[in-house]
Order: structure tokens, then sequence, then C-alpha cells
């Protein structure tokens, strides 16, 4: 089963592009956290540690496309370099800001520019697999590689940076979380053997290459969508288990979905698929859906962990079809841009997500506050009806729906 992962590791310098990404990639889930636990530790006001927060996510939403279009058009090396630097101080002034109590103002003003430049390696890091691999096969593989990644990140990032923060100092888990993003993206800048050509806009180079969006929107769209469901079960969860009286448990249950989606995607990458990754679109967002729903009428903290394990088995396909179907249909001087587009549209939608989930659950309860992921879940599913049955390659081919 592990042959696929062994031939595309194989390939000169893969392993280490793929291992400093995901040190660099590491703030993702570090940094929101972070500025929540330090902003409270030194104010005491949850309020105003959750806006500085959002300045922060909203931020990094806003750019990110902006970040793709210029590695696509500068090449990664000087943007990734610039943006990882400048992560680096917007953060670490963040953190004088607090300490040294600031006008508030400032404090806000470093979030949401830390928020900008925090550097897009997981989509960068993409495009360089569909530089670097040339069977189809292979680029799934590698996706399904960095999905299973994804899943490491978002399951380590928050407990190193709530473990620092409490039992060393409140700013511990973000002066780590600078060290991983600076350290890994330079490590990653620095392997050029594996980077993509620029593609910059000149009279020698022609119009750039249209975006298909007759794709690209429907499968932001999906992404978004998906985004509203990961924000609020991720809140529902910590309310059920709050109601069974056992809050402590909801990380292990957050758990147990992050590890049923990491188990899936492991599978994803070493199975040789017959349909294309549009038609795999379109089912695994209705999976989604569906694996939503039961969780609406659990009772049990045991019954709650085995479903929702087996309803984050949905999850790393589905979000591996999608990467797959943006580097079928992008053209590849657009490749990362297109990435970016897809990852800000999930980033976009947990905000929302988790706010409607905690409007439900005050006034219906957690077990009601299941049917916003599960309406979510319906939206991408509608939405990925709208994808096109043979989408175009950037390349001029097609790619079976």
């Amino acid at each position: 089963m592990l042959t696929s992962y062994r031939r595309i590791l194989a390939e000169p310098g893969a392993l280490q592009m793929s291992l400093a990404a995901l040190v660099a990639r590491l703030p993702i889930s570090m940094v929101g956290l972070g500025i929540v636990l330090l902003v409270s530790a030194a104010t005491g006001r949850y309020g105003v540690a959750g806006a500085i927060s959002a300045a922060y996510m909203i931020a990094n939403a806003g750019f990110a496309i902006l970040q793709g279009r210029l590695l696509d058009r500068l090449g990664q090396g000087r943007v990734l370099t610039v943006a990882g630097l400048g992560f680096g101080v917007a953060v670490a002034l963040l953190v004088v800001s607090v300490q040294a109590d600031w006008p508030i103002a400032t404090t806000y003003a470093c979030a949401a520019v830390g928020g900008a430049l925090l550097p897009q390696v997981g989509s960068a890091v993409r495009a360089r697999w569909s530089h670097v691999l040339e069977r189809p096969a292979d680029v799934q593989t590698a996706f399904a590689l960095e999905a299973v990644l994804d899943e490491a990140v978002f399951i380590l990032g928050p407990i190193l940076v709530a473990v620092l923060a409490t039992a060393w100092h409140p700013a511990a888990g973000l002066a780590i979380a600078v060290v991983a993003c600076v350290l890994g993206t330079l490590a990653f800048t620095a392997q050029t053997g594996t980077a993509p050509p620029a593609h910059p806009r000149d009279d020698a180079s022609g119009p750039r290459a249209s975006m298909p969006w007759r794709a690209v929107v429907p499968l932001a769209v999906v992404c978004a969508a998906l985004g509203v469901l990961f924000g609020g079960a991720e809140v529902t969860t910590v309310a059920f288990a709050e109601e069974e009286g056992h809050k402590a448990v909801s990380g292990a249950l957050l758990a147990l979905w992050a590890a049923g989606s990491l188990s899936a995607g492991v599978i994803t990458g070493a199975i040789h698929w017959r349909r294309g990754p549009a038609t795999r679109v379109r089912w695994g967002s209705l999976a989604m859906a569906c694996a939503m729903l039961p969780l609406s009428f659990v009772g049990s903290l045991p019954v709650m962990g085995a479903v929702l394990f087996v309803a984050g088995f949905a999850i790393a396909p589905t979000m591996i079809a999608s990467m797959s179907l943006t580097e079928s249909v992008v053209p590849p001087g657009r490749l990362t841009e297109g990435m970016a587009i897809m990852q800000t549209g999930l980033v976009a939608g947990v905000a929302p997500g988790a706010t409607l989930s905690g409007l439900v659950v005050d006034h219906q309860g957690a077990s009601a506050a299941y049917l916003v992921s599960a309406a979510a879940g319906l939206v991408a599913a509608l939405a990925a009806q709208a994808l096109p049955r043979a989408p175009k390659v950037g390349a001029g081919s097609t790619i079976a729906p």
C-alpha cells in the first residue's frame, strides 16, 4: 500500500521539500489560538483576544489569493522569503505590543500584517508536486500526503501552543510558531531544484492565461461550505461534550474526527482511481453532508467518538479530490493562485460556521447545532453538481469527469 508514497518521495528533493513545508505550516493552527491565549492572559478580556485573532485570520484570508498570484508571477523563492521574514517580524511585534502595553490599535495592526504575510506554503508545496511529478496518479498521491500532513498540523499545532502557553509562558506558543514558520519557509525556498518556474507578465510572454472560472467558482463554493462545516462541527462538539459533563473530552472527540480523515487520506493516496476528481468531489461532498446527519441523534460520548471517527473518513478524500481537480483545470502559470483560492474559501468559511453553530447551541442545544454542519455539507454537494462534467485542463486536454 505504501509503494505509491515511496515512489513519489524517491524523487530528488521531494522528501526534504515536504518536511520543510510541514514545519513551515505549523503556524496555520497555532497563531490564532496563540493570540487568544496571550492577549487573554495579559488583559483578562477574551472578547478583545478573540477580536485580535479574528483580525489576523481575516487578513490571512483576504491576502492569500494575492500572495498566490505573486508566487506564480515572481517565483516562490523571493515571495515566500519576504513573506516569512515579514510574518516573523509582525508577530514578534504583536507579542511586544501586548507585553509592553502598547496602544491596542498597534496590536490589531500587527495581527493584520502577520495574517496577510503568513507564507502560503500549503499552496506552494502542492504546486511543486505538480511540477516535479509527471503521472497524474503520482500527483494525487502527493496531494494525499499533503492532506495527511495538514491533518497532523491541525492535530499537533493547537496542543503544542496550548501546552507551551499554559505550562511555560503565554507568549511561548507564538514564539515557537514564528521560529517554525521562518526556519521552515527558508528551508523550503532553499530547495530550488523542486521549485516551478516563475511566469512573469511581459510583452514576450503575452497575456496571462485565463482562469477557468466555470470550474473554479463552484469548487471554491464547495471549499467555503466545507469550511462552514468544519467550523460548525468544532464548536458544536465542544458544546456537546460540555452538555455531557465532560468538556475536557472535546479535544479527544475532535482528534478522533481528524484521525478518521487522516486514515482516509493515507488510503486515498494508495488507490488508483478510475473516476476523475470532479466525480469524487461530487460524491465526497454528498458523503460529508450524510456523515453529519447522524450526529444530531447521538446521546453519549463513546458513541459520538465512534460516529465522528467514521464521519472523518469523508474529509480527506473530498479535499484531495478538490485539490486534484484544481491542479487539472487551472493553467500552470496560475496554479498556486488557484490553490490559494481553494484554501481561502476553506478558511473563510470556518468563522461563519462557528458563529452560526454557536447561536444554535445557545438557543437549541448542541444536538440541533450539528444540523448547521449537515446543511453546509448539502450546500457543498449542490455546488459540486455545478462543476463541468468534462473541464478543460490548463494544457489544453481534458480530464475524466
